[in-house]
């Protein structure tokens, strides 16, 4: 069945430009139209239409980036007109084509679904090269006055054991904030005891793994923070919760954004303004409301997929309730293969399965 998942996901990025028809894909498939509907969306947790649009609007992210026209990209991804073209990038973004355009932000990745190959944190062999191409273009950002804070344990330490990043410190955000209630304060006792309790852990645990490892951001004074933060839903929300905590701590200095997808290391480095992310923290993780402001569009589709989430059958739900005849350890490499943006690990996923299973 994989493979047969993956001609149909063969076939569609063959025609992206082309109108789609479903018929069409049914006769080249040689089954009903049906058939290869229900198995496409049980295989890959979205519909047919959904992935279709999902890759024409991430594939016209580069050629936004390239400066083509808007009107012709339109056409060239099969809208009747560049106003269709831009509301439904605007949906799934969170800022026009032109926005775009002009500020170069961060969005989430959606390539070609490739079925079935394990999943993990990979960092490629070209992470030097990439360090270097940002070493050169913003030499301050590798100097004593910098912090880097990495999502998790496993990026600090390899960045921290081979120095790449000169005379700055390092420092990992070793959570999840994407599960379990939080509290309007951030690294408080109420927040640490909030938290510990949501992870089934002593305070003493939590304070150790996740408290005593940021006492750089707490004890020292830096002109310069760099966040080091995967574009997928849990990196971004706790990046959300450390922007919340600078400005709650009035920090004073720059603040950049480097963001990178988790299957290879190519950065996106983005200067943040602080100023609202703390009231978003609040409307997102403590009371799961979509917040009013504007975001930066990687940032704006992981609090979609957050809110998602929340709800009691929400997709990864209906994915587990559709494939739950599987042994759970298949389950959970198609679960890390399917839903990429999410960015659940083991422990979220196997929470999902055992409660759904």
């Amino acid at each position: 069945m994989n493979e047969y998942i993956q001609l149909m996901i063969d076939w569609l990025e063959d025609n992206l430009k082309d109108n789609f028809s479903l018929e069409r894909l049914a006769g080249y498939m040689g089954y009903s139209p049906y058939y290869c509907s229900f198995k496409f969306h049980q295989a890959t947790g979205i519909s047919i239409r959904r992935y279709i649009l999902l890759r024409r609007l991430y594939l016209s992210t580069e050629d936004l980036a390239n400066d083509q026209k808007i009107i012709d990209i339109a056409f060239e991804y099969r809208y009747s007109s560049q106003e269709a073209y831009s509301r439904a990038f605007k949906t799934v973004f969170g800022v026009t084509p032109r926005e775009f355009q002009l500020n170069q932000m961060p969005v989430q990745s959606f390539d070609k679904l490739t079925i079935y190959q394990g999943g993990g944190f990979r960092m490629n062999h070209n992470r030097e090269r990439e360090v270097e191409r940002l070493k050169h273009k913003k030499g301050e950002l590798f100097d004593q006055d910098v912090l880097n804070i990495f999502n998790g344990q496993v990026m600090y330490e390899e960045f921290k054991r081979g120095g790449l990043m000169g005379n700055s410190d390092y420092a990992p955000f070793n959570e999840a904030m994407c599960v379990h209630p939080t509290t309007a304060t951030i690294f408080d006792n109420a927040f640490i005891q909030t938290r510990a309790s949501g992870h089934h852990d002593s305070v003493e645990n939590y304070r150790n793994k996740v408290i005593k490892p940021l006492h750089n951001l707490f004890e020292e004074n830096y002109n310069y923070i760099v966040l080091w933060f995967g574009e997928d839903m849990f990196c971004q929300m706790n990046l959300l919760t450390i922007l919340a905590y600078l400005e709650q701590s009035q920090y004073k200095g720059k603040v950049f954004l480097n963001s990178f997808r988790e299957d290879e290391f190519k950065v996106s480095q983005t200067e943040l303004t602080l100023g609202s992310y703390h009231s978003i923290y609040k409307e997102v993780l403590v009371h799961h409301k979509k917040p009013a402001g504007e975001l930066l569009p990687v940032m704006y589709q992981a609090i979609e997929l957050f809110l998602e989430m929340q709800t009691e059958n929400n997709t990864v739900v209906k994915y587990i309730s559709k494939n739950k005849h599987l042994p759970k350890s298949e389950l959970l490499e198609r679960l890390f293969e399917v839903f990429p943006t999410i960015g659940y690990g083991d422990t979220q996923y196997m929470e999902l399965i055992n409660k759904t299973k």
